[in-house]
C-alpha cells in the first residue's frame, strides 16, 4: 500500500452503502459457518489502534484533496464531479484512487455515516474499539453514525455496561448475523452460538443504548426445519426486540460444506415460497415488538414486505398474501422476473401484456421441467 492509502475490507451492508469505510480488523473470528466461504482462506486480525488512527489520519488527508472540489452554492454545496473524476483518471498508484475514491463518494453522498469493518469488528477490545470511535469522531466531528459487524457469540460475553462505554465513546448500531433463532438450525449450518446466546448478547446490546440489526435468513435450516426456522428467530425477536429485522433469503454458494450437502442429497432447498412462508410466520409470532423489518437486498424475493411488525404487520402479512394467492403458474413467473432482475413487487406484472404473461408461463413450465433449480449471482435458489 502507498504511504496515504488505508485498508478497506470486502462486505458492507447495503444500508451502509453511502458509509465510509474502515477497516479494524480483518476476517472472522470464527469462519467455520457452513454456508460461507467468503473469510475462509483469511487469518483473522485485529489491528492496532495506532495503525487504526494512521488509516484516520490518511483518511482526513483524502477529504482535504476532495473538499478542494466543494463549490458552495445558493442553498447548499455542490461538487465539482468533473475535477474529481479528472484527478481519479490522472492517478497512477490504484491504492491511492480507490482511497480517493472512496472518500469522495462518502462526502458527496454527506459524510455522516461510517461503517467499521470487518467481519467481527466488536471482537476489539472496547478500550481499543472505544480509542478509535472517540479519535474518528475527533476528526470527523459531523459524523451522525458509526455502525459495526458483531458476532453475536463473542457480543454474549459483554455487558450492558461495556456496550454503555462503547455508545459513549460513538458506536450508534450493531450488526449482527443471527440468520436463525432455532438451535437446531444453529447447529445445521454450524453458526457456533446458541439462542440463549443470541438473546443474552441482543438485551445487552439495546440495555447499553446501542441500536441492534439482526439478520434472519428465510430457508437456511432446509425444507424439514423450515417451521422452526421461522418460529426460533420469532422467539428471540419477542425476547430481545431488536430495532431491525434484515431479511438475507437464504441461497447456497458452491465451495461451501451446505452446497455440498444439497448435492449429496443431505440437504433439501426451500422453495421461494417456502421462504416467503417462512417470513410470514415470524411476522405472525413476533408481538409486542417494535421492532423494523428490512427487505434490502436483492436476493429477497418480496423487497416491498417491509415495516414496524406491531404497526405495519397487517399490511405486510397482505403484501405476502397477495403474492402466495397467485396461481402457482403467475407465482413462478413473478420469481422468473425477480431472478432475472425483470420486476420489484406483482405490480410490474400488471404492465405486461397477455401475449408476454404466456410467453412467461411457457417458460418457466420449460424452466421447471429442468429441475426448477437455477444459479443467481453465483447462488444456488430453488424456485416453486
Amino acid at each position: 500500500m502507498s504511504e496515504k492509502a488505508f485498508r478497506i475490507g470486502p462486505i458492507r451492508p447495503p444500508s451502509e452503502a453511502n458509509s465510509l469505510l474502515i477497516q479494524v480488523t480483518n476476517g472472522c473470528t470464527w469462519n467455520k459457518c457452513r454456508f460461507c466461504q467468503l473469510y475462509r482462506h483469511t487469518k483473522f486480525k485485529a489491528y492496532s489502534a495506532d495503525s487504526i488512527r494512521a488509516d484516520i489520519d490518511n483518511i482526513a488527508y483524502w477529504a482535504e484533496r476532495v473538499r478542494m472540489y466543494a463549490r458552495k452554492g445558493t442553498s447548499a454545496f455542490a461538487w465539482d464531479i468533473e475535477g474529481i473524476n479528472a484527478e481519479l483518471s490522472n492517478m497512477t498508484d490504484a491504492d491511492d484512487r480507490q482511497c480517493m475514491y472512496t472518500v469522495a463518494n462518502w462526502l458527496i453522498a454527506g459524510g455522516e455515516n461510517v461503517f467499521l469493518q470487518d467481519g467481527n469488528s466488536t471482537a476489539l477490545s472496547s478500550g481499543r474499539l472505544s480509542d478509535v470511535l472517540l479519535y474518528l469522531r475527533q476528526v470527523f466531528p459531523q459524523i451522525k453514525r458509526i455502525t459495526s459487524y458483531g458476532r453475536a457469540e463473542n457480543l454474549s460475553r459483554s455487558t450492558a455496561e461495556e456496550f454503555a462505554e462503547l455508545k459513549a465513546a460513538g458506536l450508534d448500531r450493531i450488526h449482527s448475523g443471527f440468520e436463525t433463532g432455532s438451535d437446531a438450525v444453529l447447529q445445521r449450518i454450524n453458526k457456533g452460538v446458541t439462542q440463549e446466546q443470541q438473546i443474552r448478547a441482543g438485551r445487552a446490546i439495546k440495555a447499553g443504548g446501542i441500536e441492534l440489526s439482526i439478520y434472519f435468513m428465510p430457508g437456511v435450516g432446509g425444507k424439514d426445519l423450515s417451521e422452526t426456522n421461522a418460529e426460533g428467530t420469532a422467539e428471540v425477536i419477542n425476547a430481545v426486540n431488536p430495532d431491525f429485522v434484515r431479511v438475507r433469503t437464504a441461497a447456497i454458494k458452491p465451495g461451501t460444506e451446505l452446497y455440498q450437502d444439497w448435492q449429496e442429497g443431505k440437504f433439501e432447498l426451500c422453495s421461494d415460497d417456502d421462504k416467503v412462508r417462512e417470513i410470514r410466520r415470524v411476522i405472525e409470532l413476533a408481538s409486542g415488538v417494535d421492532t423494523y423489518i428490512v427487505s434490502d437486498h436483492m436476493i429477497n424475493l418480496l423487497q416491498n414486505v417491509e415495516g414496524n411488525i406491531t404497526a405495519d404487520r397487517e399490511e405486510m402479512l397482505q403484501r405476502i398474501d397477495d403474492y402466495l394467492d397467485q396461481p402457482e403458474a403467475d407465482r413462478r413467473v413473478f420469481q422468473l422476473l425477480r431472478r432475472t432482475l425483470r420486476a420489484y413487487d406483482l405490480n410490474d406484472m400488471k404492465r405486461l401484456s397477455a401475449a408476454e404473461l404466456d410467453a412467461l408461463r411457457a417458460e418457466v413450465v420449460k424452466e421447471n421441467e429442468l429441475g426448477w433449480t437455477v444459479r443467481m449471482n453465483g447462488y444456488i435458489c430453488r424456485y416453486v
